[in-house]
C-alpha cells in the first residue's frame, strides 16, 4: 500500500451508515445515506502520550488512541441523517419534530479526499454527532449559501476478523479496485 499522492485536497462522497452496536463492542451497518455538499471536514485525534521516566530516562512511553473529534462543514444536512441519525421524529403530517430526549445513534462515515495521483477514500467506524445550529442570512444582492456544521466524535469499534479495536480505515484504488468501487455502498469491514 505504497501511497504515491504528494498532496491532498477537496472532500466529497460524504456518506452515512447507521450502525448498531452489538454487545461485545462489533458494529453491524444498515444502508447508505449519501450527505452531498461537503465543504470541509476538520478531525483532531484524541488521546495523549505518557511518558515514565525512570533511570533517568524516558524509560516507557504509552500512547493512547481515542479516535478523533472536529468539525464537519455541509451545505445541508439531509433530513434522513436527522431522522435516521439524530433522532427527529417526521410525524403522520410531514412535520419534522425534534426530540429532545432521543438516544444517541451511531454511525460509521465514509468520506473521500482528492489527490494529485489518487483519491483516498476513508471510513470511520464508530461516530456520533451533534446537532446542527439554527441559522441563516438575509438575502442582498445575491444568494450567499448558509452551511450548517456538526462536531463528530469517531471512537473505536471492536473488529472480530481482527481482534482489534479499529478507529478508521483507509484505501485507493491501487490498494483494491473491488472495496474501493463498493466504499460508498457498503461500510468496509476488514477481512
Amino acid at each position: 500500500m505504497a501511497d504515491t499522492n504528494k498532496i491532498k485536497y477537496g472532500i466529497k462522497n460524504a456518506t452515512i451508515f447507521p450502525a448498531t452496536i452489538a454487545a461485545d463492542g462489533s458494529a453491524t451497518y444498515g444502508t447508505a445515506i449519501p450527505v452531498p455538499g461537503s465543504v470541509s471536514l476538520s478531525l483532531d485525534q484524541q488521546g495523549e502520550t505518557n511518558i515514565f521516566w525512570a533511570d533517568n530516562i524516558a524509560y516507557y512511553t504509552g500512547v493512547s488512541n481515542n479516535g478523533y473529534e472536529g468539525d464537519w462543514e455541509v451545505a445541508k444536512i439531509p433530513d434522513a441523517v436527522l431522522t435516521e441519525i439524530l433522532g427527529f421524529v417526521d410525524d403522520t403530517n410531514g412535520v419534522l419534530i425534534e426530540d429532545a430526549n432521543a438516544p444517541v445513534k451511531h454511525f460509521a462515515f465514509a468520506f473521500q479526499f482528492e489527490g494529485d495521483v489518487h483519491a483516498r477514500r476513508h471510513i470511520l467506524y464508530n461516530c456520533t454527532m451533534n446537532r446542527p445550529s439554527v441559522a441563516s442570512a438575509t438575502k442582498e444582492e445575491g444568494i450567499e449559501p448558509q452551511t450548517e456544521t456538526v462536531t463528530i466524535t469517531a471512537t473505536s469499534i471492536y473488529n472480530a476478523t481482527l481482534d482489534k479495536d479499529i478507529v478508521k480505515a483507509s484505501a485507493t484504488q491501487a490498494d483494491s479496485k473491488t472495496q474501493y468501487a463498493a466504499w460508498f455502498t457498503t461500510a468496509y469491514q476488514p477481512a
